[in-house]
């Protein structure tokens, strides 16, 4: 973990110059959105490891119901012993511009106390969406990854055999009505709310097709796209493979409290600081630094700080730093003495609260 936390305060101490993305990278057209669809249905050739349904009516309910609607009725009261069989959800995402006829890739999960799903065949299933409409209809061969290899008698399980996917397992039957420009506007909407890259996207459109795009809010950006189909794709196709160069970052330090990972950007900075915690005592002092020009240039004199960080231990050592005022250098520092994660998570959090960290703090 130690190595891991050195190597990105390495990587984000380094100077990073400022590249262009495409549009297409940093946002995508109101409208044009994936759907979320869900179906229920049944595994069978299951060898012997399906649901136990003494324990789940549900799966008995529904095969009788599938025996049902293909001519077969069966006498009531007979109580089934189904071991071959297991009741699942199934999903799938239908993209945008999905057409009918075309395939999708599915998930398969058991919802009973089947003990695997390997060797199954999911039978056909409708999937619907939000509104309840039926928009694909899924079938096929459950595939699971491998269990992993034995060795001296034992077996370990690597993968989880109440899930599994069916490529290409369903083909879509409805299609979403998606429609983009047609009444001559195109909404563009940002990944990440920033005014600054929203501005940037404008101007970039607006400098290869003239003044048709107009920056809404941080998010959202219109432009006017060509009417005629045809011309609208071609046009579309350009906007979204312009060059824009994304506003700086916003100074944030992400901490995952379970792993003791913490991942930051280079915009993060530290005000003059003293912490303890234990038995390590941190202190962070910004010194004035003037850099005058040479004679008879035409340059300016700057004033930045200087930043002295200096880490102790009870039993003495100390390790100064100097640069700037940089978050990746307390982190490297604290390294170096041996501080756990657990250390540098509370660390992190009492500059937060001390007002000392030029940042957004967010624990996930």
């Amino acid at each position: 973990m130690r190595r891991l936390l050195l190597l990105l305060c390495a990587v984000l101490a380094l100077p990073g110059a400022a590249q262009g993305e495409r549009i297409k990278d940093l946002a995508s057209f109101q409208g044009a959105r994936a759907n979320q669809l869900l179906g229920y249905g049944l595994v069978v050739g299951l060898d012997g490891t399906g649901d136990q349904t003494t324990q789940t009516p549900f799966t008995v309910q529904s095969f009788v119901s599938m025996l049902g609607q293909l001519g077969v009725n069966l006498p009531p009261g007979i109580n089934l012993q189904l071991k071959n069989v297991a009741a699942v959800t199934v999903t799938a995402m239908l993209p945008a511009f999905a057409r009918p006829g075309q395939t999708l890739d599915v998930t398969v999960s058991s919802i009973g106390n089947a003990k695997s799903l390997r060797g199954g065949t999911l039978l056909l299933t409708p999937l619907r969406g939000a509104d309840g409409q039926i928009y694909a209809m899924a079938q096929g061969n459950v595939v699971i990854g491998g269990a992993g290899a034995a060795a001296a008698g034992s077996r370990v399980q690597i993968n989880q055999l109440n899930a599994g996917r069916i490529p290409a397992g369903a083909t879509v039957e409805r299609a979403v009505p998606t429609e983009v420009g047609a009444d001559g506007r195109v909404r563009l909407e940002l990944h990440a709310s920033d005014f600054g890259t929203a501005r940037r996207v404008a101007e970039a459109v607006n400098a290869r097709f003239g003044p048709v795009a107009v920056a809404l809010d941080a998010r959202t950006i219109e432009i006017r796209a060509p009417l005629a189909e045809a011309e609208r794709v071609g046009f579309l196709a350009e906007v979204e493979n312009l060059q824009v160069e994304a506003a700086g970052a916003a100074a944030k330090v992400v901490i995952n409290a379970r792993t003791g990972s913490v991942v930051m950007n280079r915009a993060v900075t530290l005000e003059p600081a003293a912490v303890a915690h234990g038995s390590l005592s941190v202190t962070i002092a910004a010194t004035p630094e003037v850099s005058q020009p040479p004679p008879f240039s035409p340059g300016q004199t700057v004033l930045t700080e200087k930043a002295d960080i200096q880490i102790r231990q009870e039993r003495g050592e100390l390790i100064p730093l100097e640069g700037g005022a940089k978050l990746a250098d307390v982190v490297r520092a604290l390294n170096l003495m041996g501080a756990s994660a657990q250390d540098l998570l509370s660390i992190l959090q009492a500059l937060k609260a001390a007002g000392s960290l030029r940042a957004e703090l967010e624990v996930i």
